[in-house]
């Protein structure tokens, strides 16, 4: 495999032919097993941009996959969300070939149209997890996954009518909220790794506060704390609202407004110098954050201490 460029897939009619599977029996929603797509070749391209959605349930992968710049390797029952446009791509060892079975879901953001999930799609987060944050399944759930998968496939097989789309967009939402359901509990059982990415938050926080980096660069975004932490900014909120019912954001903001409290109350800085030392540009906007936060205007809360 030696294409460094990503090879562009516009259709899921042409992701068939690459991938040397029969014609899909419908243009826009496809389910195939992997087991059915044939051996990758020398010079077949590395990676791909898909311009629809792709949702895998693999098993016995021996390969690594490529999100970004991500690599993950398999080596249990898993699924992984990609959305149109996202890169991925597949690295198999020198004199290997590439082993897998599962199934893979694909469908065109067209085929949605005039259906309820076309807007609502866009609230599960996941579809921007990075592969190393992908969902593990037990048993049971990878079979509740994979019959939805297999309703899917017999309902575009049969005669196909005007309540086709609508069947199939309905089996969507259900897998995609099973998904959701999934990845919360993923979430709560890893408590262990959950509450490493928070420690480790906590302490990149600390570090920040306790330099002269917010007064010099201003203050993190979110993509910048999530960065940091070897993670995707939708995983980060995910989790952290899993674990703390707050936001990325929110927790930020606590975190600043804490800061705040401690300066306004244990120093003699004016409301100015420590919005510039927590990265405001403008102490105006540290004072409107301030109040939204505590009822309270910085000078009041200094005043009450008084």
């Amino acid at each position: 495999m030696t294409n460094q460029q990503p090879y562009h897939i516009k259709s899921i009619s042409e992701f068939h032919r690459l991938r040397k599977l029969p014609g899909p029996a419908h243009p826009l929603v496809s389910v195939v097993r992997f087991d059915d797509m044939r051996e990758l070749t020398e010079g077949h391209p590395a990676s791909w941009v898909l311009d629809f959605y792709a949702i895998a349930l693999k098993r016995n992968f021996n390969a690594k996959l490529k999100y970004g710049r991500q690599v993950y390797d398999f080596d249990e029952g898993i699924m992984t969300f990609m959305a149109p446009g996202q890169k991925i791509g597949i690295e198999v060892a020198p004199d290997e070939q590439l082993e897998h079975s599962g199934w893979l879901l694909i469908f065109h953001p067209d085929f949605l149209w005039h259906t309820p999930l076309a807007k609502t799609i866009r609230q599960y987060e996941y579809f921007d997890y990075a592969v190393n944050e992908a969902l593990f399944l037990s048993e049971q759930e990878e079979s509740v996954i994979t019959g939805i998968m297999q309703n899917i496939r017999q309902e575009y097989t049969m005669s196909i009518d005007q309540l086709t789309q609508h069947i199939i967009a309905g089996q969507l939402e259900i897998l995609l909220n099973y998904a959701q359901r999934f990845y919360q509990r993923q979430f709560t059982t890893r408590k262990i790794g959950s509450h490493d990415i928070l420690a480790r938050l906590e302490n990149l926080l600390t570090d920040l506060f306790q330099s002269e980096s917010l007064s010099k660069n201003g203050q993190p975004s979110v993509p910048d704390i999530a960065r940091a932490l070897n993670v995707s900014p939708n995983y980060l909120s995910g989790l952290l609202k899993n674990l703390t019912g707050k936001s990325t954001q929110h927790h930020l903001h606590e975190v600043i407004i804490g800061k705040a409290k401690e300066k306004l109350t244990g120093t003699s800085m004016s409301v100015s110098e420590i919005a510039y030392e927590l990265g405001f540009e403008y102490p105006q906007s540290f004072s409107k954050m301030f109040k939204a936060n505590t009822n309270l205007s910085p000078l009041e809360f200094r005043q009450s201490f008084n």
